[in-house]
């Protein structure tokens, strides 16, 4: 390895297989959270804080859902794991996303 650089080979944790994950986001969400206040009132896990890989769901202290999109990781975990189907999951528009590096 050269400096700080990760090559895919080398990736053994979590944390460096991430870091080899690359986006190219849009200016408009591809994730939107239908009700902010279902996730205020009926779901005190905010269970998808915890199961998205990207960690793109973050619960704010003024009672809403930030959605950090831009890093994505397109597996639809929110599609299916929101035990409120609150969170409406797109592909994002044509040319953006993510990027996989395998070097």
């Amino acid at each position: 390895m050269e400096g700080d650089e990760i090559m895919a080979k080398d990736a053994k944790t979590i944390e460096e297989k991430q870091y080899l994950v690359r986006y190219k986001a849009d200016s408009k969400s591809h994730l939107t959270v239908l009700d902010h206040d279902i996730c205020a009132t009926k779901c005190p896990d905010k269970i998808c804080t915890v199961f998205c890989p990207g960690e793109v769901y973050k619960w704010e202290k003024e009672g809403r859902m930030f959605v950090g999109y831009e890093g994505c990781h397109e597996c639809g975990s929110c599609r299916i794991g929101c035990p409120h189907q609150n969170i409406k999951w797109e592909y994002p528009k044509g040319g953006h996303g993510i990027i996989f590096r395998l070097a």
